[in-house]
């Protein structure tokens, strides 16, 4: 059995985590980040394709409990309010269906901050000080910190496991959490999974580490899998195997790997040969599932109706 970082971790989520282990290199999962409640990129696969992913993004930005809401453009209120309620969808489809759900948080800025203040330059919220004691910035962290652990346990309530990847790409300084660096979005990440772990006990979530690189690798005792984005600049044909290497050889052999966000579909016919192993894959929101700016309709059912690739009946 491969075992989670926390020893407490629930049954479901054990098994989760031993069948990514075992999908790895024998199949990948199919996954679609979904930003909306309405989740119109799932309708989409499911039309072009008969199927639908195995695994399914939420996004839980418009749970971030410091939104300014009187500063706010119309796009970021925009999105704020398309994406209320996804908790709700996400534990109703969850309870309906053979999927595994993975949670990003573009979360608002503890303190301060305007518009989409998940972005660096709308927040003047020092991350660094959330690493100091008795600090403003840390008691407003772990103020966030507590809301959000309690829209986490509804999950833990149904006995639903959840691919938790909290301070997503810490190697940009474009969030907040990586502003000063991904050593610091580390620290970060090391005070949520004990807060989470020993105090709220948490114990349905896989903790996910999205960064490649080394300097700032959490360690295996608080990951369960290591990951990387990956936003290709033009289309082009690949299983991600260079941008493999490199992160495994930035953070663990010893962990699971996925393609966390990712623009363009690997190359389904290249994995099966190749065999590089990603136990998963999730194409961003909208644009780059709807229509074919991104991904080609082809490429999709290439994709879904490959017996290499794991997904659901639509």
């Amino acid at each position: 059995m491969t075992a989670p970082a926390n020893q407490n971790a629930t049954p479901e989520a054990r098994n989760l985590l031993q069948f990514l282990h075992n999908t790895a290199g024998n199949g990948i999962i199919t996954g679609q980040h979904t930003q909306t409640n309405p989740m119109e990129e799932i309708a989409y696969i499911g039309e072009s394709t008969g199927r639908e992913p195995k695994l399914r993004g939420f996004e839980l930005l418009s749970y971030s409990p410091n939104i300014n809401y009187h500063d706010a453009s119309e796009t970021c209120l925009t999105e704020v309010y398309q994406n209320q309620n996804t908790i709700d969808t996400a534990i109703n489809w969850a309870k309906n269906n053979d999927g595994i759900v993975t949670l990003t948080f573009h979360w608002f800025s503890p303190l301060g901050g305007r518009d989409k203040s998940f972005f660096s330059e709308h927040t003047d919220f020092d991350a660094e000080k959330v690493l100091q004691a008795k600090t403003p910035e840390r008691a407003a962290f772990y103020n966030d910190m507590d809301k959000i652990a309690e829209e986490l346990k509804r999950f833990q309530k149904e006995n639903i496991p959840i691919l938790w990847r909290p301070f997503h790409e810490a190697e940009g300084t474009w969030f907040w959490w990586g502003a000063k660096g991904s050593k610091t979005a580390a620290g970060l990440y090391r005070l949520m999974y004990d807060y989470y772990t020993n105090v709220h006990h948490l114990d349905n979530l896989l903790w996910v580490w999205n960064c490649p690189e080394k300097e700032s690798y959490p360690g295996d005792d608080c990951v369960d899998i290591v990951s990387v984005d990956i936003y290709l600049e033009q289309f082009q044909k690949t299983d991600y195997q260079e941008e493999y290497k490199k992160l495994i050889n930035a953070t663990s052999k010893n962990k699971v790997a996925a393609l966390a966000e990712i623009g363009y579909l690997p190359d389904i016919r290249m994995l099966e040969q190749s065999k590089i192993p990603w136990a998963y894959f999730m194409v961003w929101s909208k644009e780059f599932c709807i229509g074919e700016r991104f991904n080609k309709i082809e490429d999709l059912k290439a994709m879904y109706h490959s017996k290499y690739a794991i997904s659901l009946p639509h």
